[in-house]
């Protein structure tokens, strides 16, 4: 006979460890990439390395639950913001944070095409919550008659993430400035 084991339940300690890694990770990715020492990440953090590697044994592992709730803030930002500001602003504003999640990262998109395992579900992941969230923010903006309605949330998101590749010698004001231009593309023809 096979036993139903349930999860167990994270002490409250390891998840406020848990959360205070996240946090400092992803301030630590911000200023000095993903590749800064496991001893930055903690000090911040306030934990000990053991800490940290007894929740994220490999970098991969910390890298992509940076990611993930990057991408889950990101998703569930948008009905609060529909909910907040008229259709277009909403768009625009979800946008904004669209365009800082991918921008923000430091050697990112380089770890993230490292082809390690860890990072095979992300791009399903990244779809799976932002593509709803999207389509419902296009659907909401295109029936208030402020864009137009024949651009896909996908379409959008790829588009999106291509203009904030970093590029040589250009920051993030660059890619924002083109995610701009594309936003502005969409009021075009309304």
């Amino acid at each position: 006979m096979t036993e139903n084991v349930k999860p167990r339940r994270q002490r409250a300690d390891a998840q406020r460890n848990v959360e205070a890694l996240l946090e400092a990770a992803r301030e630590v990715f911000d200023t000095s990439g993903v590749d800064a020492p496991a001893k930055e990440i903690t000090d911040r953090a306030g934990v000990g390395v053991g800490t940290l590697y007894r929740h994220f044994p490999q970098r991969a592992d910390l890298v992509k639950a940076v990611v993930q709730t990057g991408i889950d803030a990101v998703a569930d930002a948008g009905p609060r913001l529909a909910a907040a500001h008229e259709p277009d602003e909403a768009l625009s504003r979800w946008i904004d944070r669209f365009t800082e999640l991918l921008g923000t990262k430091r050697g990112l998109a380089s770890a993230l095409h490292s082809g390690h395992p860890a990072f095979e579900g992300l791009p399903g992941y990244f779809h799976q919550r932002l593509g709803p969230t999207l389509t419902a923010l296009l659907d909401a903006a295109a029936t208030a008659g402020a864009i137009r309605g024949d651009v896909p949330a996908e379409d959008l998101l790829y588009a999106i993430a291509q203009l904030c590749q970093p590029m040589p010698g250009r920051d993030l004001s660059h890619g924002r400035r083109m995610v701009a231009l594309l936003v502005d593309g969409l009021r075009y023809g309304r």
